[in-house]
């Protein structure tokens, strides 16, 4: 009786221990994938958040989440420290990474881009009132430049360069996140400001509502061609629709330039084709977030895109759905 009570609690004993082993087997296999966003006022949070969820979700052992940050640069350089597995970035910041210049000095990211997303817009963004009907007329005014680490800087400093301005000498320059500068142009500390992203911008969409005040967006894609012959064909000429805001009652000619979903050169070829799989067939959960994910379509997947490679996985799906990449 007590030789067979030992027995059965010695098969007990295996079986938990056989449990917790598969249990600890399942947990060192399961993956974190840290992926870089930007401020909350933007596009870039509330994307990759329903990324997280769709890739947590839908691959096995992957627990995917979207943290804040101040933007691609700061997504770049986490990327390429290893702190992140992705990240979004607009496409002349990921290209400045890849050389190793500007903002990149201290050394190259080997890159690697998974997806092609949609198109960021530049926001000249001003009051009715303030003076300000071009670029040129930001010369004297106090003028924020986008937060430190973001894409946005980088794009209006070629904005202002563009238009034959000193970003430093002919402004005084602010350094603030577009919620930010919403809150500092409402209360009259600044005079404009710039932000590239999607549409629409939640902090610009609070602007544009907001009684007693009567936003403007200033036309500039006048500029893309000097952009583009100093830095390379990254820029085009677009449009924010009337309507796109809340008394937005014309469009507004400006510049836009690409968004990557982007990696490193250590991601395997099976984890990138699974991500991308995911985020193209799965996109409709996305885009229930924000409509912008609309662009996550293969006819988007083309190297003129992106002046990144694509990941070897990436091209892999790219072919299955009968696209070169």
């Amino acid at each position: 009786m007590i030789r067979r009570t030992t027995r059965a609690a010695l098969a007990m004993a295996m079986g938990m221990a056989l449990s917790a082993g598969l249990a600890l087997s399942a947990h060192a296999q399961q993956k974190t994938m840290s992926i870089g966003t930007g401020g909350t006022g933007g596009v870039y949070y509330p994307l990759g958040g329903a990324i997280a969820n769709v890739l947590t979700k839908n691959l096995p052992n992957m627990q995917a989440t979207a943290e804040v940050t101040g933007g691609s640069v700061d997504n770049l350089k986490l990327i390429g420290t290893g702190q992140s597995e992705l990240g979004f970035s607009m496409a002349d910041a990921a290209l400045d990474a890849f050389k190793g210049v500007d903002k990149f000095k201290s050394g190259k990211i080997p890159l690697q881009a998974l997806l092609v997303v949609y198109p960021n817009r530049m926001h000249a963004v001003t009051l009715e009132g303030s003076g300000i009907n071009s670029i040129a007329d930001m010369k004297g005014k106090r003028v924020s430049t986008g937060s430190p680490g973001s894409a946005t800087e980088v794009m209006a400093f070629r904005v202002i360069e563009a238009a034959g301005l000193d970003k430093d000498k002919d402004m005084k320059r602010e350094r603030l996140s577009v919620a930010e500068s919403v809150n500092a142009i409402k209360d009259g500390k600044i005079d404009a400001f710039f932000w590239v992203g999607g549409l629409p911008t939640a902090s610009i969409t609070d602007l544009a509502a907001t009684p007693g005040l009567k936003m403007k967006l200033v036309d500039h894609a006048d500029l893309v061609d000097k952009m583009n012959a100093k830095y390379g064909k990254l820029y085009s000429a677009g449009i924010i629709k009337g309507g796109t805001y809340p008394g937005l009652d014309k469009d507004n000619k400006n510049t836009e330039v690409w968004n990557l979903i982007l990696t490193n050169d250590k991601m395997s070829d099976q984890d990138a084709y699974n991500i991308v799989k995911t985020l193209v067939e799965k996109k409709a959960d996305i885009v229930a977030v924000h409509k912008e994910a609309e662009s996550f379509s293969m006819d988007n997947q083309v190297q003129e895109r992106s002046p990144i490679p694509f990941h070897p996985g990436a091209m892999k799906y790219f072919k299955e759905m009968g696209k070169g990449g």
